[in-house]
């Protein structure tokens, strides 16, 4: 069942990409939208057939593949991988749906897409290490051509600085996966198989150093966040969405599966530095979001200040907060990717994003009242406003890390507040006072415009009311996941106390 969601997104990408070359951006479009959507369609039966309550691996898929090397093609589902799938196929489908008919290249640009989201999908599958490293690394070239071809005027420069250190977080986690299975004696790269706990404490932290570099690039943690604010300012609308809302999950998700969960002896002992960089970023992010008048970029900060939640709640890692960190990817990569469809519309009536520019959008006569009040809305999650997703995934998170690191998470709450400082002054100068000269006479603004914004809003606020509806598919597994993590700290303490004595 599992290999049917990345096989139906690989054979729209291939229909699209060898199909006549006079079909036009609408008809690429719509073949690329059923395909994305038959994609999301079996996500939402999976959901609906999926466990809670059972900790192993369902719909499990093994497959030799090359036995020589200990590759094998094993897929598997679980509660920390079912909300990110099924983030990943609604987001496909809005970018999808959001990008412009007119543009150059179409075939090749929705089968870039559909190929992109086919990599993405594999990696959260994927149940080997080398098997998640290929999707890993499968989806760095489409996102690569669709910033150099479809970006902005930079778009080279931000494409390259993106390859550059997606490939060096790549060469990272390749080293630190042979690492594993190498050192520990596996006979292969299958996670059900893989036990390096048993090497020893430097080992470990070695190999965690890797990891926690490869992925901490892909988050992006300061400081190797700088690709990600020049990605997202050349990135067309949805390549953004895609971007913010999903692919920086791959680095979260990276950490908790294959940082916290296989080496949980040297994630204990780094976890004191872990909440601390994670402090840095959280406040570096939100510092810089200030500072920007470029909409874009500052929506672009303020995912580096909110990976930092997330990095805090693993570090914490108690059951609490590392569900906490699952909701908080969740959460932004609705909210992210809603607020950069806004911006978009923004930019593509408006035509700028500039803050010293734009003034007076939400009037209600000549602006643009249904974007601007469903920005608020947006501003209002990220923020952290009671009653929207935001509220409760940061409230899980500091709640779970306060008994830990209770400094720590003190000084990421100001982060929150920080978060509200800057959209409100995006809010203030952008869509208050009277509308300027420059965007005096605004095209029309229509529904198909809205939509999927308006989807992500609604969305926000149902899993604001109510977030057991997210929790109850992730917290069995968490808490599975994190007490197997504890025992494991806990006999490695046991032996180092004997050997002691």
């Amino acid at each position: 069942m599992l290999s049917v969601l990345i096989l139906v997104l690989l054979i729209g990408a291939a229909l699209i990409g060898f199909s006549p070359s006079g079909i036009n951006g609408k008809f690429a479009r719509g073949v690329a939208l059923v395909f994305a959507s038959i994609a999301f369609l079996w996500t939402i039966v999976l959901a609906i057939q999926f466990h809670p309550g059972e900790i192993t691996q369902q719909f499990a898929e093994s497959v030799p593949w090359i036995d020589v090397l200990g590759l094998n093609y094993n897929l598997g589902i679980d509660g920390l991988s079912l909300p990110l799938l099924v983030l990943n196929a609604l987001l496909t489908c809005i970018a999808i749906y959001s990008s412009d008919e007119s543009l150059q290249r179409p075939k090749f640009y929705y089968s870039l897409i559909l190929l992109l989201s086919a990599g993405v999908t594999g990696a959260f599958l994927a149940q080997d290490l080398l098997l998640f490293f290929l999707f890993y690394e499968l989806e760095l070239i489409p996102l690569y051509l669709l910033i150099a071809i479809w970006g902005g005027e930079k778009r080279g420069y931000a494409a390259t600085k993106f390859l550059i250190y997606t490939a060096v977080s790549g060469i990272l986690i390749l080293a630190s996966f042979l690492g594993m299975v190498w050192l520990s004696g596996s006979s292969s790269f299958a996670l059900a198989t893989l036990n390096p706990t048993t090497l020893p404490l430097a080992t470990q932290l070695l190999l965690l150093g890797g990891i926690l570099v490869g992925f901490g690039i892909k988050i992006p943690l300061v400081p190797f966040h700088t690709w990600l604010p020049d990605a997202h300012v050349e990135a067309s609308t949805p390549i953004s969405v895609l971007l913010a809302g999903v692919l920086l999950k791959l680095g979260t998700y990276g950490l908790l599966r294959f940082g916290m969960n296989l080496l949980p002896e040297a994630w204990a002992y780094v976890a004191p530095w872990l909440a601390t960089w994670a402090v840095v970023s959280v406040l570096y992010g939100a510092s810089c979001a200030i500072a920007q008048t470029d909409m874009k970029k500052m929506v672009a900060y303020s995912s580096i200040g909110h990976m930092g939640y997330v990095l805090l709640a693993a570090a914490a890692s108690t059951p609490l907060s590392v569900l906490g960190a699952v909701m908080e990817m969740i959460s932004h990569g609705l909210i992210s990717a809603m607020l950069f469809l806004l911006v978009g519309v923004v930019y593509k009536k408006a035509g700028s994003r500039d803050l010293e520019v734009l003034q007076g959008l939400l009037n209600p006569e000549r602006g643009m009242p249904v974007i601007g009040s469903l920005i608020v809305v947006g501003v209002m999650a990220s923020a952290g406003i009671p009653g929207m997703l935001g509220f409760i995934s940061e409230f899980i998170v500091f709640r779970g890390s306060f008994p830990v690191f209770p400094v720590q998470t003190l000084l990421s709450m100001i982060g929150t507040g920080l978060t509200a400082v800057y959209f409100l002054i995006l809010l203030n100068r952008a869509f208050f006072g009277r509308l300027s000269a420059q965007v005096i006479n605004l095209p029309r603004v229509y529904w198909s415009d809205r939509a999927p914004a308006a989807i992500l809003a609604v969305l926000i606020v149902i899993f604001g009311i109510q977030p057991g509806w997210l929790a109850r598919w992730t917290e069995p597994t968490i808490t599975a996941m994190v007490n197997s993590q504890n025992v494991v700290v806990a006999v490695s303490l046991d032996k180092a106390m004997g050997a002691k004595d």
